[in-house]
């Protein structure tokens, strides 16, 4: 269902899948210190825990290493190691990106630049300061699109690589007056179809308790891949 990108990413070694209810091991050099620990629960499947090797010798594990979800959450806790809220995770299916990049957004839906900060800044004033903390949507992104209505900006979404992986990371915030309007949807698959064609995979986050996030990315078209803890870094 999900892009061979998405599966190499989150899943190294797809055969090593975990037993019912419990975790297998993924050690990646390439880690992080911020994201040095990691629990991923994938829908209806596997749960991977990655870590950095030396958090896997902290922890006394090893890669490929099946272990019982209540012994990984003992170590954890043993090790002082706590994870931050987990987050959704979506993705667009293989089917929904051949469907996605036959679209073509209408002419009020385009990308924005520099040129359009005077926009933005009317936007960013009007827009709830709590939206623009969660959704981190920002101008100097490496791909943003926002949706006008009568030459006001409305709708904005924007994206950037994560990390340096082919995932493009994205937010979007429609104004509150224009909601319910299917704005953020539009503008979301325009700037997906866009990525995509860029040679990178959209990924859709959003913390469990955000129930209007969670079904814009499904309305947007976008498949629920599973749920993710990272370290709690205090940062």
């Amino acid at each position: 269902m999900f892009s061979p990108l998405v599966l190499a990413h989150w899943m190294p070694d797809p055969a090593s899948g975990s037993p019912e209810g419990g975790v297998v091991v993924s050690v990646d050099p390439t880690l992080s210190e911020n994201r040095s620990v990691s629990l991923l629960r994938v829908e209806g499947g596997n749960a991977v825990l990655s870590l950095s090797p030396s958090r896997a010798s902290e922890l006394a594990l090893t890669d490929g290493q099946h272990v019982d979800s209540e012994e990984i959450a003992a170590r954890l806790k043993r090790s002082g190691v706590s994870l931050n809220d987990p987050d959704h995770l979506f993705y667009l299916s293989v089917r929904d990106q051949a469907t996605l990049r036959d679209e073509s957004p209408g002419a009020e839906t385009r990308q924005l630049s520099a040129a359009d900060r005077s926009f933005f800044e009317d936007f960013t004033d009007e827009a709830p300061e709590d939206d623009l903390d969660d959704a981190f949507v920002e101008l100097d992104h490496w791909l943003v699109v926002g949706t006008f209505i009568d030459d006001k900006l409305v709708c904005v979404a924007s994206m950037y690589p994560w990390g340096d992986t082919e995932l493009a990371d994205l937010g979007v915030i429609t104004l509150p007056e224009f909601r319910g309007r299917g704005l953020g949807r539009t503008t979301v698959r325009a700037m997906s179809a866009e990525a995509l064609r860029r040679g990178y995979e959209p990924q859709y986050r959003c913390q469990l308790d955000n129930a209007a996030s969670a079904a814009l990315a499904r309305s947007a078209g976008f498949t629920h891949f599973g749920e993710w803890e990272v370290i709690d870094t205090g940062e």
